[in-house]
């Protein structure tokens, strides 16, 4: 009975902790349901359904601001909703004014990408907004109301509207004064769906956990190791921390053209502010507000309408004859009880009066009424919601105004650097305490721990490195928006700062390992060679004959003309190259070391590239042409000679810095040039094209974030170099193929000359061996003298007689020996009696010739045949003809010539 207490004790806590969980949700719904208020509403259908009172809206308006400049009436709240479930919009408008007493008129207009979609004029008086009829100091402005809508009136909103991310639309509200007939009041107020490509709390933190991981990995490979040159080799072939914000800060600073962007590029480019600086922070930028004061700058130069200034132009503008010509129309029609208006007119009106109705059968809504989807007044120095044109309109995503840029970006910048330092000497001072505590070994990372002062100084040098393009662009941005003496002494001093030093560092550095050398010219060609890009797509490129040469199997040139070649000499031919040269690797690694052997200097072309792009991007701002087609000429350069250099040694580096980033560059300014106004393509047209954008460098940075991780793998690899058992064991494979590559790539050698191509194999005959049999002739003790006399020839002559014609001849088709026809008859050697029976033969056939002259018969005994006869006569004691006789194995009759 204990034992099944006990049991029942045990279970029974999970079906406790279960029902109360149950209990607390069922509480949460059930407060939920109390506080939610539904609201009953008939569907297109003819249904009759209940929906919650907070429901999100289809369309509603956030941020808003002034653009009138000056508006006699303060909006302190100012929001519109469109509900798709039950085709009505809510307004709600909340404000003060110091005008004592006027009746106003009041127009509503929404827009949606550059065209009208809804608008609307009426009295306040006819809508029952007390709070304006007349307009009072003393009585605060609230005004609000549902006004329903019909399916005509919306339908010229897509339904992908509804969806699409950024959806670019504003809500304008005009009041006009009806004494004057002139405006004293307009607000603007961007239009949303609720989706968006702007996600910088997620997305931009990601980015930034792969940009530390690559951060960890570089800096890793870069102090682990005691020899210089092999430390050098394997962070050169690390994911460089360099290439990871040239990728981030070209998204982002594309923003900077003077170019009306659609609303989808600014809120894709914000997941990106946080790598050039522009980070928002309250306490920042209400300290930076009251170091400039009141003075902004003139941000709208570069095409950014700022809140507070006069935007006559918005919207498309407006008539103030047709605004007060609908209210004179329907004081007509009231007082006459005629139509004295056009059609036009009448289909306003009756909109007009079916509004009013509408509004007045309305009560006000109050503030407090859960409606949580309005937005807040712009601050100042930011531009009207909506209005996303230039760097302003790109930085306004953020909340920080254009004339705070520069203060924004630096302050970030140095804070960067002091945390940089502190984590550098906090990693030294945390290493020797684990070293005391015997927690590692005493020598590991002994030469980080006795060099870190230097590491520290080379860490805070290649970080300035990596920001040079960004503050010389927001230095050169704060010359142009022309703000308070202040700030912009500050950027004199920090512009100074970056392009001197570090152009005076760049050339120092070329200087200490130049010095001991010179440049000489000499003569060149320049061939134009036709090649292939991109698989078959035929292509023509330039190749200067000194480089041709160093191929085996140069390609065929259409054409060449004079050049000549600039080359350095070495003064001594003994000196280490560059990048084992430890005391320059402590120097100047921090310049050099990513780079080629033969590509050392690269640094310095890339400090003028970039120094280009910026003054192209903050010193032409405001002249968006000059922006676009500058930067696409120089970015198109730029491509061109970074791809012929391939300047860094790590296969990654060149594939992301050198073809990825420099094709998204190219296409990117190449596609701007459609969003400048005075072309004026369709915003739908212009949002297509920055989606274009938008895929174009997210392909990249999807690349980039996939070679993160493989670098992080490499540089594991390399920070483990030194283990026999590397884990897992499965890439060790891997890891040999890695470092083989690695101590192939570091000599940054020319490949080896292709091999020569092996000769067709043909049938042939080869002799092994010899082996002679025993012959009659092994008797002869001549024979065998003559066979061990080495000066006898062994070549075997003969003589032919000249014949005009042997193409009828009996004996040319015949042989008179057992050898192949044309084949040549030897023996092993000649005696002295051999040669005096020759020569008693050609005797004999000299004087048949003379005799019988060049058309006699000439006899055809050859050398062999007179030696052979010669020695059968010797041993027979009779002379025979060859001819005659039998062959040397007695077979066959004698038989002579005529015999038949």
């Amino acid at each position: 009975m204990t034992s099944l207490r006990s049991a029942i004790r045990v279970a029974s806590w999970p079906g406790v902790l279960v029902l109360f969980l149950s209990f607390l949700s069922l509480v949460r719904y059930t407060s939920a349901s109390q506080d939610t208020q539904l609201v009953q509403t008939t569907t297109s259908s003819g249904q009759t359904v209940l929906l919650p009172d907070d429901r999100k809206p289809s369309l509603y308006t956030s941020n808003f601001g002034d653009c009138l400049g000056g508006s006699l009436i303060n909006v302190t709240r100012f929001d519109a909703a469109y509900y798709q479930d039950n085709m009505t919009v809510l307004f709600h408008l909340e404000g003060n004014t110091a005008v004592s007493n006027a009746s106003v008129m009041m127009y509503i207009g929404v827009f949606a990408y550059g065209e009208s979609r809804f608008d609307l004029t009426f009295n306040p008086c006819g809508a029952n907004i007390a709070s304006l009829c007349p307009m009072n100091a003393s009585v605060p402005i609230v005004a609000s109301g549902i006004i329903p809508v019909d399916q005509a009136e919306v339908a010229d909103i897509p339904a992908i509207a509804l969806s699409i991310p950024d959806f670019e639309g504003q809500a304008i509200l005009r009041i006009f004064a009806n004494s004057t007939q002139s405006e004293i009041a307009c607000y603007s107020a961007v239009v949303t769906n609720g989706n968006t490509f702007s996600h910088p709390a997620a997305v931009g933190s990601v980015l930034g956990v792969f940009a530390i991981v690559a951060l960890l990995a570089s800096f890793a490979t870069a102090i682990y190791g005691d020899h210089l040159p092999t430390m050098r080799t394997h962070y050169a072939h690390s994911l460089s921390v360099f290439v990871v914000f040239s990728v981030f800060q070209h998204v982002f600073f594309t923003g900077a053209l003077s170019m009306n962007w659609p609303s989808v590029l600014p809120a894709f480019w914000s997941n990106f502010a946080w790598s050039a600086g522009m980070i928002y922070s309250d306490k920042m930028q209400n300290t930076i507000n009251q170091f400039i004061g009141s003075n902004k700058g003139n941000t709208s130069m570069v095409g950014a309408a700022i809140s507070g200034s006069a935007a006559d132009d918005l919207g498309g503008g407006y008539s103030i004859a047709s605004i007060y010509r609908r209210a004179v129309s329907e004081l007509a029609t009231r007082i006459y009880h005629r139509d004295l208006m056009a059609a036009d007119d009448v289909d306003a009106l009756v909109k007009s009066r079916m509004v009013k109705r509408a509004l007045a059968r309305r009560t006000l809504v109050n503030s407090t009424d859960g409606y949580s989807w309005y937005g807040v007044p712009v601050k100042p120095g930011l531009p009207l919601p909506g209005n996303f044109s230039g760097f302003a309109g790109t930085l306004s995503e953020e909340g920080i105004p254009a004339s705070n840029a520069f203060l924004t970006g630096f302050l970030w910048f140095l804070i960067l650097v002091t945390i940089i330092i502190g984590l550098v000497v906090s990693l030294k001072w945390f290493l020797e305490g684990l070293s005391l505590t015997k927690l590692v070994k005493k020598d590991r990372l002994a030469h980080f721990r006795v060099h870190w002062l230097g590491v520290t100084g080379l860490v805070v040098l290649r970080t300035i490195f990596i920001g040079f393009f960004m503050m010389t662009f927001l230095t050169l941005f704060q010359f142009t928006s022309k703000s308070p003496a202040g700030v912009t002494a500050i950027a004199a001093v920090v512009f100074i700062i970056f392009s001197v030093g570090l152009f005076g560092g760049a050339g120092f550095a070329c200087f200490y390992r130049l010095r001991f050398g010179r440049f000489a010219s000499s003569p060149d060609r320049l061939h134009l060679e036709r090649t292939k890009a991109l698989g078959p797509i035929p292509w023509y490129e330039f190749r200067r004959e000194s480089r041709r040469a160093e191929k085996s199997s140069p390609k065929a040139s259409a054409g060449s003309l004079p050049w000549w070649r600039l080359h350095y000499v070495e003064g001594d031919v003994q000196r280490m190259p560059v990048h084992e040269d430890e005391d320059y690797i402590k120097r100047f690694g921090w310049l050099s070391a990513r780079f080629r052997r033969t590509r050392w200097w690269f640094f310095v072309v890339w400090l003028v590239y970039e120094f280009v792009r910026a003054c192209f991007f903050g010193a032409a701002a405001g002249h968006p042409l000059t922006q676009v087609f500058g930067l696409l000429i120089v970015e198109f350069i730029a491509l061109v000679i970074i791809v012929g250099l391939k300047p860094f040694e790590g296969a990654r580096l060149n594939a992301i810095m050198v073809y990825l980033l420099g094709f998204s560059k190219v296409a990117t300014v190449a596609l701007s040039a459609a969003f400048d106004p005075r072309f004026n393509l369709a915003r739908i047209t212009t949002t297509v094209i920055g989606i274009i954008i938008i895929v174009i460098q997210g392909i990249l940075t999807i690349v980039l974030l996939i070679a993160i991780v493989v670098g992080a793998i490499s540089s594991y690899m390399s920070v483990t170099r030194n283990r026999e058992d590397f884990r897992p064991r499965k890439l060790a494979a891997i890891r040999g193929k890695y470092f083989a590559h690695l101590k192939k790539a570091s000599p940054d050698l020319p490949p080896p000359p292709p091999p020569v191509p092996e000769e067709p194999k043909e049938p042939y005959f080869n002799v092994s061996t010899v082996r002679r049999c025993p012959k009659i002739e092994d008797e002869d003790e001549d024979f065998i003298a003559d066979m061990n006399d080495p000066t006898v020839s062994r070549n075997s002559v003969v003589v032919s007689g000249d014949r005009a014609s042997r193409a009828h001849s009996l004996r040319s088709q015949t042989s008179n020996t057992n050898v192949p026809f044309g084949a040549r008859v030897h023996i092993a050697s000649w005696s002295s009696r051999d040669m005096q029976n020759w020569h008693e033969a050609d005797e004999r056939r000299s004087g048949m010739k003379k005799q019988s002259g060049m058309h006699g018969m000439v006899s055809n005994e050859t050398l062999p045949e007179t030696m052979q006869r010669s020695r059968v006569s010797s041993r027979s004691g009779t002379p025979l003809d060859v001819r005659k006789s039998r062959d040397l194995k007695g077979k066959g009759p004698v038989m002579d010539e005529g015999q038949t």
